[in-house]
């Protein structure tokens, strides 16, 4: 059988479709709906009027950001208006506050630098006050411990005292009739016994002053009491007289309590002069 060639003209609507050889019969037809299809869709696609409104679209939505990123930056702009405000009104709250709080001689003017210099100042003093103060609240605590301690050394010295520095007193033995209930002093421990026309004083001082003893043998005298004997003792600064005096004639003091008191009063005499 013979063979027959068919020639096929080229169709312009398949060009640039997969098979672009002629058939020449061994193949089956081409489909040319699918190069038909791909066509028509490039042409829309690249058409000057699809193109000018997809730009046009486009250049809206940049407007859009643009007019977006200056309100977030006016936004950002006025809220850091706003803090600084703030910051600043609050600053001179807290300025005019420390400067109320210091002495005007600190701060003679207004202005950030005066005040800040002179709050300073103000604080490096309160700051060797402070230490002043625990140095001196150290040094009393360590005298009263002192006197405390001699308190205690001497207390075996009294059995009845008038006057006492102590809190409390432990006494072994009831109270004599013609003795009165003891009396709290800061001045000095007091204790006078009695026998007949003779007197036994003790007087416990927590801190000797000058001329104290001379003062005091002078005041004997003043009130009609002859010393016969003295007997010092010391202990640190805490010192105790023990004196043996003789009621004269002339005494007006009959009493140990008399006695006491009138002792009592030349001794606080005596430190009021001192000091």
């Amino acid at each position: 059988m013979a063979l027959e060639a068919v020639i096929y003209q080229q169709d312009p609507f398949i060009y640039g479709c997969r098979d672009n050889n002629y058939n020449f019969g061994l193949e089956e037809n081409l489909d040319i709906s699918g190069c038909w299809e791909s066509s028509v869709a490039l042409n829309t696609t690249s058409s000057p009027e699809t193109f000018g409104r997809g730009a046009a679209g486009h250049r809206k939505r940049r407007r859009a950001k643009t007019l977006k990123n200056k309100e977030e930056m006016e936004n950002q702009r006025m809220t850091h208006i706003a803090v600084e405000r703030n910051r600043r009104r609050q600053m001179n709250d807290y300025l005019s506050l420390l400067r109320s709080l210091m002495p005007p001689s600190y701060a003679q003017r207004g202005d950030q630098a005066s005040i800040v210099g002179g709050a300073i100042n103000y604080v490096k003093e309160l700051e060797q006050l402070v230490q002043f103060l625990e140095a001196y609240k150290s040094r009393a605590r360590q005298k009263q411990t002192i006197l405390s301690t001699n308190s205690n050394i001497f207390s075996n010295f009294f059995t009845f005292p008038q006057y006492t520095m102590r809190r409390s007193s432990t006494k072994s033995s009831p109270i004599p009739m013609d003795v009165e209930v003891e009396r709290r002093s800061s001045i000095a421990e007091i204790e006078v016994t009695m026998v007949e026309s003779h007197a036994n004083i003790k007087i416990l001082i927590s801190k000797r002053r000058p001329k104290q003893l001379l003062k005091m043998v002078a005041g004997f005298h003043s009130i009609c009491l002859n010393v016969l004997h003295l007997n010092i003792t010391t202990v640190h600064q805490t010192v105790l007289y023990s004196f043996s005096v003789k009621v004269e004639e002339g005494c007006e003091l009959r009493t140990v309590n008399e006695i006491a008191s009138a002792v009592h009063d030349m001794v606080g005499t005596i430190q009021r002069e001192s000091t």
